[in-house]
Formats: C-alpha cells, structure tokens, sequence
C-alpha cells in the first residue's frame, strides 16, 4: 500500500514505522507500529480528533501489516481518551496489541474499558514500565509488560544490573510476558533473558557482536565487492546476466520475481535475457542487490537486518531523486544499503571497508564520522524511532518537509517488501 503525497495544505499523514520485537531465539516475534496522525504532529501522540485518528490507526495498521507472517503480533500505542472510547475494535484481536501507553491513569472507565478488550480476546502491553506501583492495576490486566531496559540502567547498561534485579524483584510474580524495551547491546539482552525476558525491542538486534578471529569470508567480500559494482550507472549488463546465469538461486527468484503478479508480464519469462531487457538495468540492478544482501543474512534475525539496509537504501534514493540537492541517489542507495553491514557480518565497519574502494566521504559516513553524508542516516533512524522532531529538525536545511518525506518512507517499504516476498517465497530457497 501506497500513500500518494497530497498537497502540504491538505495534508493528512497516514504514515507508519515500525520495530521488529524479537524472541529470545532472536527470531521475529512481531512489531510495534508507530504512528503519525497529522502533518504538525509533534511524536507519537495520537490524541487528535477522535474520528481521524480512528482512521490513521485502521489505514496505518493496513499500512504496516503488509509482509508480516502469519502469527505475528502489531503493538499499537493506545492514548487514555481512545481507550475509553474504544478505539481497538477497529483492529482485528488476532493480530494487533493494545498497548496502554505509560501516561495513562487507572481510572475505573480505564480499567472498564481494557478488561472490556480482554474479554473480547484482544491482547493488552503496558508501556514502558520502571516498577512504578501506582501502574499495578495495569500489570494485573496486561498480557505483556514492556519494561524499560535503558530508563532503568541508564547508559552505563549491565553496570547498573542491581536496579533491574531491584525492580524486577519488587515486581513479584505475574503472569504477563516480559517484554525488554530499549535493548541497546548484546549484553544487556544477555542480561533480560537470565532475568526471564523472552521478549526483546530495541538497537541490539542491529548492532555487530564481534567474535574474536572471525574473519569475513572470501565469498563475502565477493558479494560486498559485486554490490559496490552494481550500484554503478555504467554496468555491464553482459556481465551481469553472466552472474544470474551462473547462480541457479538467484536464477529461480529472478523468474519467480518476473513472473509475479503485478510486473504486467503476459506471458510466462523463462529466459534471463528476456527478464533483462523487460526489467531494465537499473531495475534489475537493484533487485540483484536485495538478492545479495539477503543471502549475507540468512538467520532470522539477520534477514530484519537485511530489510533494514535494503529500506533505508531505497528511502534515501528516493529522497535524492527528489530534494534539490546535488546528492546522486546510487550514492544514497549505497550508503543505506550498507549502514548496517558491521551488524550482518558480525565485524567492525573499519575492517569490512577494508575490502571496499568507497570514496572518503561515504565512509565517514558508514563509521559514524561527520560528512556531508551524515545527515542521510541521522534521518533514516529518526524515522526508525518514530522521532518525529528530529525529522523536521534534521529535514528543514535540505529544501525539504517531513509532509514531503513520508510518502517516500511509505513507498520504500512498501517497494522493500515486495521484493523480499519475491526472494522468500514458500517456494523460495
């Protein structure tokens, strides 16, 4: 689903992003979906007009449920006022959470209102909880408790492991599943699931656990070095039907991307150079790229990773292809494609670039240092985080508005997404 950009007058954003939660097997539990009522809105609040905000949460759910797998779960931010007036009948009890958010008082009508969710078989979270006592009558009801990680060790993480064991002790025994927010590192989600966490949220899942010795393989590079190689304008389209013809893999998922429904293709493509001259270079480019980033990523976790990379390449390009600025959209392509590369392969971003000939100011980029690149992902993880300030903060200086940009976020997920079903399909191996 794509949402057409209307005019900055009339603008209502129906805009969505979303944070993959994951099991304790770091396999995709589900997502939490943050929304954006209205151009001028200021975070996730969405306490507007009840009845528009009705329809940003039926049309944003739609919106971002798109790709999920059967039996995951969609968190939804719940605001006092939409609780009472009920609000989650609008989303289907199998699959969304009402997630109480953490300025919500336990009011009777409150109270009344979420046993009245619970007795229809909806899932109840409470949001962002720190051991505070007088949130009790929310922990009694809710299905899953979402606990603060980073509010309560603070940026020291594990060195402050006694107030989580604090908090978690005063807590007692619950029923609820214990769902670990604000998971920054691989240690403090070493640290929740010895605490009985079996649900997990936040940048771990993307950040690199080095193993000492471990080295990138040769086939790696090869696939890091062929995928610098396509994001030129100038390549080789011998060269690269050659490479398609050579992978039986990426063979069958050509033809089954080809021949799917909605590429317009009347008639049944069986030959690579067919499917090269009715994509195109540039289309196929970019698909031949996902194809690899997948396949540098095959766990589970790996594969949100790799989703990740691919979306905020795709939103960057369209970006470039749309700001007035003189950024080329393959270099912005490139740079999200590969912000995440430490995390997938398991290594620093210095030593994989060592294998790459990328110029000075994408690097700086890639390792964190100031360029004129930065602002590029500074952007992409705002919007990640649902930070919509920072969006408009970090936008402004580069001739564009946020009611410009979301569309494009939109349609990069919703471009990501279907390339990945055409890579991972049921009968995609």
């Amino acid at each position: 689903m794509i949402v057409d950009a209307p005019s900055e007058e009339s603008f209502e954003s129906i805009f969505v992003a979303r944070q993959p939660i994951f099991d304790e097997r770091q396999d995709v539990w589900g997502y939490e979906l943050l929304f954006r009522a209205t151009a001028d809105a200021r975070g996730a609040n969405v306490s507007d007009a009840d009845m528009a905000t009705a329809k940003v949460i039926a049309d944003g759910f739609v919106l971002a449920s798109e790709g999920m797998s059967a039996g995951q779960r969609a968190l939804i931010n719940f605001p006092q006022n939409l609780i009472i007036e009920q609000f989650a009948y609008a989303l289907p009890s199998d699959i969304a959470v009402i997630e109480i958010l953490e300025d919500v008082r336990p009011e009777p009508e409150v109270l009344e209102a979420l046993q009245g969710l619970k007795e229809s078989g909806y899932m109840l979270a409470m949001d962002d909880f720190m051991g505070e006592p007088e949130l009790m009558p929310f922990v009694e009801l809710a299905d899953i408790l979402k606990v603060d990680i980073l509010g309560i060790l603070g940026p020291e993480g594990v060195a402050n492991a006694d107030r989580l064991h604090t908090v978690m002790s005063n807590l007692g025994s619950t029923s609820c599943r214990l769902l670990a927010e604000k998971v920054e590192d691989n240690d403090v989600f070493k640290l929740c699931k010895e605490l009985g966490f079996t649900l997990f949220q936040g940048y771990f899942f993307a950040k690199p656990e080095i193993i000492p010795g471990k080295k990138i393989s040769s086939n790696d590079i090869a696939k890091l070095q062929l995928l610098k190689e396509l994001g030129a304008p100038d390549f080789d389209v011998d060269r690269l039907a050659k490479i398609i013809q050579q992978d039986p893999s990426i063979s069958y998922r050509l033809f089954r991307y080809i021949n799917s429904a909605g590429m317009g293709v009347s008639q049944k493509v069986a030959s690579v150079t067919r499917a090269i001259t009715l994509l195109g270079q540039r289309q196929l480019s970019q698909w031949l790229r996902v194809i690899i980033m997948s396949d540098l990523a095959p766990s589970k976790r790996g594969q949100e990773v790799a989703f990740l990379s691919v979306h905020r390449g795709r939103f960057l390009e369209l970006m470039a292809q749309q700001c007035p600025s003189a950024h080329k959209p393959e270099t912005l392509f490139l740079i999200g494609l590969f912000s995440l590369l430490d995390a997938m392969l398991g290594q620093s971003m210095e030593e994989i670039l060592e294998h790459l000939s990328l110029a000075k100011d994408v690097e700086l980029t890639l390792m964190g240092g100031e360029s004129d690149f930065r602002f590029c992902l500074d952007l992409v993880k705002s919007y990640e985080l649902g930070d919509w300030e920072a969006i408009e903060r970090i936008i402004a200086p580069h001739g564009m508005t946020q009611p410009q940009a979301d569309p494009l976020y939109t349609e990069a997920m919703a471009w990501t997404q279907k390339i990945f079903d055409s890579c991972h399909g049921e009968d995609c191996t």
